[in-house]
């Protein structure tokens, strides 16, 4: 069991896939801005990643067995577009208030390396099946952490009126630094706890 936890804080504070891997950024960056769509941002790549990694890793010891394993980036790719489309489906049929705020960075969830990488970085760590899961849904987690936190940090700064050269992505990414470099103090916090 401390296993497991050690896996799910690990990725969420100590290997976080935006603050510390820089896997993701382009929708932390644009979909920050509004509390409502950086959750609901976090909460549908938890989602995906969560159905990505429970694809992938069968679909990956499946192509070992054939000798295929150089298929793994376009298999996995298009395992997750398709779970993307039909997130996106699902979004617009039952949430279409969080659809609309969500707008075109949603299908980009499509090309968000965090979702890519979560799949390819639990099988190059060597996971089982159900470590994996927890570490996809800690990455997951970690990401919906980031999105929130920053969305708090970026409205704070904007709030504090900066000078006009650093308004607009200036301040936002020295923010993301700053935001980034808060994340390094967990680094030995996990492995103390639960001793990884």
């Amino acid at each position: 069991m401390a296993q497991y936890a050690s896996i799910l804080f690990g990725m969420i504070l100590v290997n976080n896939f935006v603050l510390v891997k820089f896997l993701g950024i382009c929708p932390f960056l644009g979909v920050s801005k509004n509390i409502d769509s950086a959750a609901g941002m976090g909460a549908a790549v938890t989602v995906v990643m969560l159905l990505a990694v429970a694809v992938t890793w069968p679909l990956q010891q499946l192509l070992v067995q054939c000798g295929l394993e150089y298929l793994q980036t376009i298999a996995f790719i298009l395992v997750i577009a398709t779970l993307v489309q039909l997130l996106e489906m699902v979004l617009r049929r039952f949430v279409p208030s969080l659809h609309a705020s969500l707008g075109v960075y949603l299908p980009l969830i499509t090309t968000n390396c965090a979702v890519l990488g979560v799949a390819i970085l639990t099988i190059d760590e060597g996971y089982t099946y159900p470590q994996t899961l927890v570490a996809a849904l800690g990455a997951g987690l970690g990401f919906l952490l980031a999105m929130v936190i920053f969305n708090g940090v970026r409205t704070r700064v904007e709030e504090a009126n900066p000078p006009e050269a650093f308004r607009g992505m200036p301040i936002t990414l020295i923010s993301a630094a700053f935001t980034a470099m808060s994340f390094m103090g967990f680094s030995g916090v996990v492995d103390h706890l639960f001793g990884a």
